[in-house]
């Protein structure tokens, strides 16, 4: 019995161990890149590659609807995931997870909080590309969350 509960304890200890910052960095660039895969042709249809090869900036509204279409795909593609899982599909790739403080799947209030704060400084023109280096510069630390891991009261782990 003793061995039982011990060997419960290791499981839940080896599944709540933190994933590595590479793991958490490789994730993301695979989540980016299905998103740029979705995007990319609605800039090619609208026009917006052909104002950009001429050298024409695209008006700060045709940037955000593109940067809304994309966060549109990224929820569309993640969330069953997401809910279920706590995974998007790059973290599903590197089995690695989200979870609640309590190494649970996390809530969608939890979700909320940690995608708003991800996301958010991406339409904030000047200060919000800082405030987006400053959140992932978090990963750093000692408990290796980010800002909006903390403000989610999240944490990405190893399955």
């Amino acid at each position: 019995m003793d061995k039982e509960i011990k060997l419960d304890n290791e499981l839940q200890e080896e599944s709540s161990s933190l994933a590595s910052r590479w793991l958490r960095l490789w994730a993301y660039i695979i989540d980016s890149i299905i998103v740029i895969v979705i995007t990319l042709p609605l800039v090619y249809i609208t026009g917006g590659a052909e104002q950009i090869e001429s050298g024409i900036e695209p008006t700060f509204i045709y940037t955000t609807l593109i940067g809304l279409a994309g966060l549109l795909s990224f929820y569309l593609i993640n969330i069953k995931l997401l809910l279920s899982k706590g995974q998007t599909i790059g973290k599903k790739i590197l089995h690695i997870k989200i979870v609640d403080l309590n190494n649970h799947i996390p809530s969608k209030t939890h979700l909320s909080k940690r995608y708003f704060i991800y996301f958010l400084p991406t339409f904030i023109p000047i200060i919000g590309t800082w405030l987006l280096i400053i959140n992932i510069l978090f990963i750093f630390g000692k408990e290796r969350r980010c800002v909006h891991d903390l403000i989610g009261k999240t944490k990405v782990v190893n399955i």
